[in-house]
């Protein structure tokens, strides 16, 4: 009997796993340099893909204020458009390739990494 439980409960928190969740996009993101002084575009920029590529994200820098962030592991693909001034940023969702996206909702591995790269940027902003 607790042999059927266990794996009841093991069914039950891998399910719980792979339920899709809603995307999570980082919206107006304000940038903080370190000390609260005002950063440049450039500076900002460069510390995205300072970020990103800490955390092995494939960083394109497309324009000023536009960076492409392509993260890839295994047969996993997440693609992000990252929008940035140097008073906010955001992360959006682009596109992505075996993350059960179905126009709403996501893998929650996918938002993970987004709350990562937020994270990382923050980093990034503060040393600069």
């Amino acid at each position: 009997m607790r042999k059927i439980i266990l794996m009841g409960l093991a069914v039950v928190l891998l399910a719980g796993c792979a339920t899709p969740h809603p995307v999570r996009n980082i919206t107006a993101e304000p940038v903080v340099g370190p000390a609260g002084r005002a950063v440049s575009l450039e500076e900002v920029g460069k510390a995205i893909l300072r970020a990103g590529g800490t955390l092995g994200w494939q960083m394109k820098q497309m324009e000023p204020g536009y960076i492409l962030g392509t993260l890839k592991l295994r047969s996993h693909v997440a693609v992000v458009d990252i929008r940035y001034t140097n008073k906010n940023y955001n992360i959006t969702y682009k596109d992505s390739t075996n993350l059960d996206y179905d126009g709403k909702h996501i893998h929650n591995n996918y938002n993970g990494w987004i709350s990562n790269l937020d994270r990382a940027i923050k980093t990034q902003l503060a040393n600069l």
